[in-house]
């Protein structure tokens, strides 16, 4: 079910760009990439984050785990499949999200030197 998988350089500069704090996502957004976690967890079998909610997830962690899905997980049914190719839209959804964090972080520093 699993393969083995070298990063690409692109994937860890997405993880090293996450927040290493919750992402700061809207409320459709939270929902569609909750939905893309949950959705994965289900249909693979799996539990990323015992125990923790989803709005107190690392983004960091968050992306990491997705791209490590997208690419290590093999589907073998339709719903298995059908959450796996989900996962590309979230990881560019997740990297939006921490490139737009991380220039508010730069203007506010930038503006309060």
């Amino acid at each position: 079910m699993k393969k083995d998988y070298i990063p690409e350089l692109s994937e860890v500069r997405m993880v090293r760009r996450a927040p290493e704090r919750p992402f700061a996502l809207s409320g459709e957004d939270a929902r569609y990439i909750e939905a893309c976690l949950r959705d994965v967890e289900a249909s693979f079998g799996l539990e990323a984050f015992p125990g923790v909610p989803f709005t107190r997830i690392p983004g960091r962690a968050l992306i990491g785990r997705f791209i490590d899905w997208w690419r290590a997980l093999a589907p073998a049914d339709e719903r298995q499949r059908d959450a796996h190719a989900r996962l590309p839209a979230a990881i560019r959804l997740l990297d939006t999200v921490s490139s737009l964090m991380e220039e508010r972080a730069q203007r506010e520093r930038t503006s309060s030197s």
